[in-house]
């Protein structure tokens, strides 16, 4: 082979970025063992990125505008809520939103059902200029539109790791780093080129829950996410946009910390592992071609970088775009409201008893059961009526490259077995998409485990299985018409 070629996507790109930090002493507990309800100060700034990708022949009906949102997630009311609201202001069809949450534990649990909580009467009037400022971005990336090419690669982290255990001492499985067990170390990163030459933003796709603050931490803050983008910005001077992938079971090694220098540094880690993937990435629209043989002390070859062929260049900019649904089973055991409305009152009267014995242990392990009943009983308040839930996997094909949005947090076997499926292609696999409606999706032999993320998800055994056919069928129909 005399010829190398590149992954590479052409497209019009625009970007935009702007700070979403919550104000102090807004609600910010999310985590079931956290003592205190309120924030207390600020770790990092909480950002927003829109990137709109439009096809070059500028047809808007040709586009994605995905907004990178550093928060944990929006329940099902709130993320509708919050969409309709910025496509009402932009125009922009709800279809084409995509919102990638970073995934943070950090930045506090955004829920209406916590108005009347300490902090929570500033969660209304947060989230409503949460889609004034996104729709704002929106706006003024769509503006910024200009050709661009997408130069796609890969690098390696051990920053994740897998987080399924089991307490051999206490008999049950704890949600912690696990040393045996399998994590997918891959990073996708991608670098935007205008035609004039500058960088427009960054990709950075990786797969590791940002759980490495916990319920010790009480200020507003973006997990590694924040230190990693930090790294890559100062090296580009342009956006970082981070898009977290399939972590259901992923997490890093050093976490469930109050100390923000740890999350800092698990950031630099995956921050100048993704940089030296970035700084590795071959020029915009060309390819790596053998010139000639030299000779020297030995017959050297050389290669140099070389302008794409015409017919190259109008491949990479081949766009598609196509959603499907899956209709997914609901386990036969989810709880009813009505049960857990009573299971709330229980867990509070236990709070209330403990705290007038002076008990601090089961005090605070009864507030965390009223966490976990709260957040069940908000998740089956949204499910649409029925036996299955209509579970949608959008995809977008731009060049080589093939992005895929997913509701929801699933194992990691999702984006290791789409990878192994389709080699030739870059798999830019995003998660928490739209936030959770669905919460986690295990694979199949993880459930009948006691694992927690089985214990709280909605779907029935082989709901990722069902995800990862449908994604294959999604990906085949895609590149089979546009080859």
């Amino acid at each position: 082979m005399n010829v190398v070629e590149f992954p590479q996507s052409r497209c019009r790109v625009g970007v935009a970025r702007c700070d979403i930090t919550p104000p102090v002493g807004i609600y910010h507990r999310m985590w079931g063992a956290a003592t205190h309800d309120r924030s207390t100060g600020i770790h990092r700034p909480l950002t927003a990125t829109a990137l709109v990708l439009r096809d070059l022949i500028g047809d808007s009906s040709h586009q994605c505008v995905a907004i990178a949102v550093d928060h944990c997630l929006l329940w099902t009311t709130e993320m509708s809520r919050l969409l309709q609201t910025v496509s009402d202001s932009t125009g922009v069809p709800l279809e084409q939103l995509t919102v990638f949450f970073s995934h943070t534990h950090g930045a506090g649990l955004m829920g209406m059902e916590r108005s009347e909580l300490p902090g929570g009467d500033l969660i209304s009037p947060y989230l409503d200029e949460l889609a004034a400022r996104i729709a704002h971005l929106i706006v003024q990336a769509i503006d910024q539109l200009e050709p661009a090419t997408i130069v796609y690669g890969r690098g390696r982290s051990d920053l994740a790791t897998n987080r399924d255990n089991f307490d051999e001492a206490r008999g049950h499985a704890v949600c912690g780093y696990q040393p045996d067990g399998f994590a997918d170390d891959t990073i996708i990163v991608a670098r935007m080129t205008g035609d004039n030459g500058s960088t427009l933003a960054t990709i950075v796709n990786y797969a590791c829950h940002p759980t490495t603050l916990a319920w010790e931490n009480t200020l507003i803050s973006p997990d590694y996410i924040g230190a990693m983008r930090e790294i890559i910005e100062t090296a580009t001077d342009a956006p970082c946009f981070f898009i977290q992938g399939a972590s259901g079971d992923i997490g890093p090694r050093e976490g469930f910390v109050g100390d923000v220098a740890v999350a800092d540094r698990n950031g630099r880690r995956l921050g100048y592992a993704s940089l030296a993937a970035i700084e590795g990435l071959a020029p915009p629209g060309q390819c790596f071609a053998y010139v000639k043989p030299v000779i020297s002390g030995a017959t050297l070859g050389v290669w140099e970088f070389q302008p794409e062929s015409g017919k190259r260049t109008n491949a990479v900019s081949m766009w598609e775009s196509r959603t499907v649904e899956v209709p997914i089973r609901y386990r036969q055991d989810i709880p009813v409201k009505s049960q857990l409305e009573k299971d709330l009152i229980h867990w509070r009267t236990v709070e209330s008893d403990a705290i007038a014995a002076g008990s601090a242990d089961e005090a605070r392990d009864a507030r965390a059961m009223i966490e976990r009943t709260t957040r069940r009983l908000v998740r089956v308040a949204s499910l649409p009526e029925g036996k299955t839930y209509p579970y949608s996997i959008t995809a977008w094909r731009i060049g080589d490259a093939i992005w895929l949005a997913y509701d929801g947090e699933h194992y990691n076997v999702l984006q290791t077995t789409l990878r192994q499926s389709f080699p030739q292609y870059t798999l830019i696999i995003g998660t928490i998409a739209n936030g959770s409606s669905v919460w986690y999706l295990p694979d199949a032999r993880s459930y009948g485990k006691g694992l927690y993320q089985e214990e709280v998800s909605i779907l029935e055994k082989g709901c990722l299985e069902q995800v990862i056919a449908a994604s294959i069928e999604l990906i085949q129909a895609l590149t089979s018409r546009l080859e």
